[in-house]
């Protein structure tokens, strides 16, 4: 018996760690590309089952999350306006690409290059910029939301913040 219970102990430890291993790979995984939109239009959202490629966050929300489509149909999702600008810089289809962005206004897909942007919205990675398709007061283009993430004159930044927001 004393010979026998160190390779059962044993045993059971492999078959739990093969059951653990193979349940694992069975269960879908979170997504972070998706091929074949060779159309270039707005894929569904898969919420909480999307991660965003540049902070690497599970996507929670619809509002205020973006798309990035390359000209060969592949798709990037992201969960806020500045991360979607940071991600696609110096990326070879940059100028290509299709953008889109979910719109606070109208709650949905639009043209990220057309859209306007306000400066102090709640966003996932609180950046700031919510994405409207109608221009309202205070709200700024795509080109100069671009020229903000990069500069740093956003909500991330305490100066700005305190500006914008009084806090």
């Amino acid at each position: 018996m004393k010979k026998i219970l160190p390779l059962l102990i044993i045993f059971v430890i492999l078959a739990i760690a093969a059951v653990i291993f193979v349940s694992m790979a069975t269960k879908d995984q979170p997504i972070t590309i998706i091929k074949g939109n060779t159309d270039m239009k707005p894929w569904p959202l898969k919420v909480n089952f999307t991660n965003d490629p540049h902070c690497k966050m599970l996507i929670t929300e619809q509002r205020n999350s973006s798309q990035v489509v390359a000209p060969d149909g592949r798709t990037w999702f992201f969960d806020d306006p500045a991360c979607m600008v940071l991600w696609i810089e110096h990326k070879p289809f940059e100028k290509t690409a299709k953008l889109w962005i979910h719109s606070i206004d109208t709650k949905k897909w639009i043209d990220a290059r057309k859209a306007w942007y306000g400066r102090a919205d709640k966003t996932a990675m609180h950046y700031g910029f919510g994405a409207r398709e109608h221009k309202v007061e205070g709200t700024i283009d795509f080109t100069t939301m671009r020229l903000y993430v990069f500069r740093g004159e956003h909500l991330g930044n305490p100066k700005i913040r305190k500006k914008l927001l009084g806090k």
